[in-house]
């Protein structure tokens, strides 16, 4: 192999003039000149002697550069013993140390750690943490499943659904959020209102005693049934006390207004609005999933080896007895479906009805209010009138008090005479006023 020589002229040659030529007399003749440019003779001579061990020219040249691929070379290799093979926690590099995960690089992004309820199908429950990535590892979702279900999305997803996945549901129920498997069931926010009437309303149906030897449903549809059914019960739960208070309301309403009993109105109206849409939301659903009998089927082939046809929607399985199954338990689901959404109906169409009832009682009031505002504005009126005309005579009683002669002072009858007059003119302009106002209908 060929070996290349750099070679760099001598320092001496580079920054020396020429003995024959015409400057020497100059530098000779100043001496701070003179001084410089030995002073850059011995700096170059002691870069170069320093890069080649004491050498100079091209062997002093050749070892500053050895020297400076040495140094390359030697920062390389601490690079590569302190980040290579991909194991290593730390990376040096100038003297300091950066610390590197051995998965991935942290981008400073805590990952949600969820507190849930595990449910299995015996019925034993137990509380544990897991993290997203676990989560969605056993149950076979992906992350953009997990937002209708994530508590910390509550203000973005708190319409109810009910998402079917090849191995989970998701069950969105306002303060319930579970997610459904095969064999388990993850409750969040389980202190919740709505995580504590579902647990209540499953653990019950999961005891075998509790099933009277009858067949049991499979554990997801166990899963939907109660959480559909403590849905509902909370909202007739609330349809029942409200409904007293607004009857008794439109009992004593429109005679009887005082700032409780509309405080009372008012508080009732509230709750008939939030109840008639939650109820309407939940309707909604239900209607949503029976009107599409694909995502029936989904419900019905989880957990099964079988698969749906894109074109017609048929069942394909492996064993006859699972297809067999699967459309029973599709009849069982429509079924199901179709129970809770007459009793939803039902609990929506009262609050519904209630609620035009306060409506209609608050648009009573409204009239009554206004007919005594009326009552009030006629009265008024008629007592401007009145002062009107004792304003009138007042007028006149004042002009006799002025201080000059009238000659009437002189007669005995002429305090009487007009002070007679002036009641019978207040009286005369008052009945004229009234006969002009009731004919043009302002009074």
């Amino acid at each position: 192999m060929a070996t290349m020589i750099l070679t760099a002229p001598s320092p001496s040659s580079a920054t020396s003039p020429s003995l024959s030529s015409p400057l020497l007399p100059r530098f000779k003749s100043n001496p701070l000149r003179r001084s410089i440019c030995n002073r850059k003779r011995k700096l170059s001579s002691s870069q170069v002697a320093a890069g080649g061990g004491g050498g100079e020219g091209p062997g002093g040249l050749n070892g500053s550069l050895v020297k400076n691929s040495s140094m390359r070379d030697t920062r390389r290799g601490d690079v590569d013993r302190g980040g290579g093979g991909g194991g290593g926690d730390e990376l040096s590099l100038s003297g300091r140390s950066l610390a590197v995960a051995p998965d991935s690089v942290s981008l400073g992004i805590r990952e949600p750690i969820y507190e849930v309820i595990e449910v299995k199908a015996d019925g034993i429950m137990s509380s544990k943490k897991i993290n997203r990535r676990q989560l969605l590892k056993s149950s076979g979702l992906r992350l953009r499943d997990i937002r209708s279900v994530d508590p910390s999305l509550w203000m973005t997803n708190s319409m109810p659904s009910l998402l079917v996945r090849e191995q989970a549901l998701l069950l969105n129920l306002g303060t319930l959020r579970a997610i459904a498997m095969k064999e388990r069931v993850f409750v969040f926010d389980y202190n919740r209102e709505g995580g504590r009437a579902f647990l209540k309303m499953l653990l019950p149906r999961l005891n075998p005693k509790n099933t009277n030897g009858g067949p049991a449903m499979p554990f997801e549809l166990e899963v939907v049934e109660a959480a559909l059914l403590s849905r509902l019960q909370r909202l007739e739960r609330k349809l029942m006390d409200v409904e007293p208070r607004v009857a008794a309301l439109l009992e004593v309403l429109p005679n009887r207004l005082t700032a409780s009993v509309l405080e009372q109105l008012r508080l009732s109206k509230q709750a008939l609005v939030e109840l008639g849409s939650r109820a309407g939301s939940l309707k909604q659903m239900l209607l949503d999933i029976l009107e599409d009998p694909h995502e029936i089927r989904r419900i019905c082939i989880m957990g099964r080896n079988c698969t749906i046809r894109r074109g017609n929607n048929d069942l394909e399985c492996s064993l006859s007895s699972d297809k067999q199954i699967a459309e029973e338990e599709e009849e069982e689901i429509e079924m199901l479906l179709e129970n809770y959404l007459q009793r939803c109906e039902s609990c929506h169409g009262q609050a519904e009805r209630l609620l035009d009832s306060a409506k209609e009682m608050e648009d009573s009031i409204a009239v009554n209010l206004s007919s005594r505002r009326l009552e009030v504005s006629r009265v008024e009126l008629l007592l401007q009138v009145g002062t009107f005309c004792v304003a009138v005579g007042a007028l006149v009683a004042g002009i006799f008090g002025m201080n000059l002669r009238s000659y009437l002072e002189e007669h005995a009858c002429a305090f009487w005479l007009t002070t007679a007059g002036i009641l019978v003119g207040a009286v005369a302009a008052f009945f004229i006023m009234y006969s002009y106002l009731k004919a043009r209908k302002i009074l």
